[in-house]
């Protein structure tokens, strides 16, 4: 391409971000409304036996017995979404990124802080127990087929509550790794709280990782039937392998963690795939993680990290990203092709933000080819994201239940969708809930927070049916990421005071 048709054309990346990053925003929001929401989310979402302090009180205690037909105590934890399986894998990563948003933005929870943290602990308490015994992880307690044929409150829930586990002879790398960096994180944000519980998290980290680590597989493999369709591991297990190996560096500071991350970049593909982020990918957030120690000027070994973190940023960007499985609607909503969309946005929008910070702090930008962005352009983008599913979007909604005036009410979500106990104490069994999925009427219980899955394509569109999971559902994935944005959001609320928006 001449010089001159390539400085034009970077030139004009630069005007269409320019233009979308300072586009008005629709009106201020209440970003500590809605985070104290977005955490109130995870308490419809518990299992187990509820506390005296549960807020959400249209949910009762579910799933007591947890764990009693394999000898082992697996009670409590998260149901992942709208069913009443709790599965390991995303719960696992549920946990990473709640963990991540503390350690990073910790002090613009204020007064939230501490409920924040309880979130976290209910989740780490379950991996506990699901590790508990050497060389095994507990992976899946119910049965996704059983469950998912039934409409019933997790109250009343009477279909197998079978246990799923990886071993030596069944292989689980993947999420067996993800434990191991969530309780690796987990264990940062209890450091100072809860010294003693901290280390409990760490060194059962350090055991978790190790297994997963020595007995390489994909619990899809081991367990096919049981996880799959639902939360298969396409991306391979190796990038939980380095993702298990950053957080334990991090938290650990321990040289053997570097050591195997270095032996391991190229072997386990840290470059691959790094338009992706979430339960399945986390290739795009390893990066991200492990750019901050050469940002920070402590370890210039990893270099190639910022360079991968750089041209994921780039890939983002409105004006600049020509990636053909990212794309902007014309509301501005980030999206990639497939279902449960705010699951991308979040997860996304989070290391937006999180990168935006380690570049501020080392006074770095953003190189994409001929143009550059600054730190708080990388803000601008998340909290445009952020914007849209608190309301500013073509149709004038939230797309968080109970945040504004006017946001989705038949979410696809059980216990949300039928009578509680309180209000309907005879049980409803699982063909009789048919009728509440079948109804047209909102749902009577209100799961406050929960960000359902929202528009899938470019057209800003959202049915608003219980029927259409994919915009419907709500899931613990969506909300992890985003409690970190709001923190932030809500402690910096006005792009004016963050930094020059000059862009190169």
């Amino acid at each position: 391409m001449p010089a001159a048709s390539w400085i034009v054309k970077a030139m004009a990346a630069a005007l269409v971000l320019l233009a979308v990053l300072l586009s008005p925003a629709a009106g201020q929001h209440d970003y500590g409304d809605a985070l104290r929401k977005s955490i109130l989310f995870f308490e419809g979402q518990r299992s187990g036996k509820l506390p005296p302090d549960q807020r959400l009180r249209w949910r009762g205690d579910s799933g007591l017995h947890d764990g009693a037909a394999a000898g082992v105590d697996l009670t409590g934890g998260y149901y992942d979404a709208g069913d009443n399986v709790k599965f390991g894998f995303p719960m696992a990563f549920t946990t990473t990124l709640m963990s991540w948003g503390l350690i990073d933005f910790g002090r613009s929870f204020g007064a939230h802080k501490e409920e924040a943290r309880r979130a976290v602990r209910w989740a780490t308490d379950y991996l506990l127990k699901t590790t508990a015994r050497p060389n095994t992880v507990y992976v899946q307690v119910g049965d996704a087929a059983r469950d998912h044929a039934c409409w019933e409150r997790p109250e009343d829930m009477d279909t197998p509550r079978t246990v799923y586990k990886v071993d030596p002879s069944h292989p689980g790398s993947d999420v067996a790794a993800e434990t191991a960096a969530a309780l690796a994180a987990a264990s940062i944000v209890f450091r100072n709280a809860d010294p003693a519980y901290s280390k409990r998290l760490l060194d059962r980290a350090v055991k978790v990782f190790e297994f997963a680590d020595r007995h390489r597989g994909p619990y899809s493999s081991s367990l096919h039937a049981a996880v799959c369709p639902c939360y298969c591991d396409f991306s391979g297990y190796q990038d939980e392998l380095l993702w298990g190996a950053a957080w334990l560096h991090r938290a650990s500071r321990r040289r053997e963690y570097r050591e195997y991350i270095k032996r391991n970049e190229v072997v386990l593909g840290a470059s691959d795939a790094i338009n992706e982020f979430g339960w399945d990918n986390k290739h795009a957030g390893i990066n991200v993680l492990i750019s901050k120690e050469v940002l920070m000027g402590k370890d210039e070994y990893f270099q190639s990290f910022r360079v991968n973190a750089d041209n994921f940023m780039c890939s983002l960007l409105p004006g600049i990203s020509n990636h053909p499985q990212i794309q902007y609607s014309p509301g501005g909503l980030l999206f990639k092709v497939g279902g449960s969309n705010m699951q991308h946005v979040t997860s996304l929008s989070f290391l937006l933000l999180a990168y935006s910070n380690y570049l501020s702090h080392a006074g770095g930008r953003v190189q994409c080819g001929g143009a550059s962005a600054s730190p708080a352009q990388l803000r601008r983008v998340a909290k445009r994201q952020v914007d849209y599913i608190l309301g500013d979007n073509p149709l004038r909604m939230s797309y968080m239940v109970g945040y504004g005036s006017r946001f989705p009410r038949r979410i696809h979500h059980r216990g949300s969708s039928i009578p509680s106990v309180a209000a309907h104490p005879a049980r409803i069994g699982c063909k009789a809930g048919a009728a509440y999925y079948a109804s047209p009427a909102p749902n009577p219980n209100l799961l406050v927070g929960a960000v359902v899955g929202g528009p899938t394509d470019n057209s800003d569109a959202f049915p608003d049916a219980r029927a259409v999971f994919q915009q419907s559902e709500p899931t613990t994935y969506i909300n992890a990421p985003l409690m970190g944005l709001l923190a932030y959001f809500s402690a910096h609320p006005n792009p004016a005071e963050w930094a020059d928006e000059h862009m190169d």
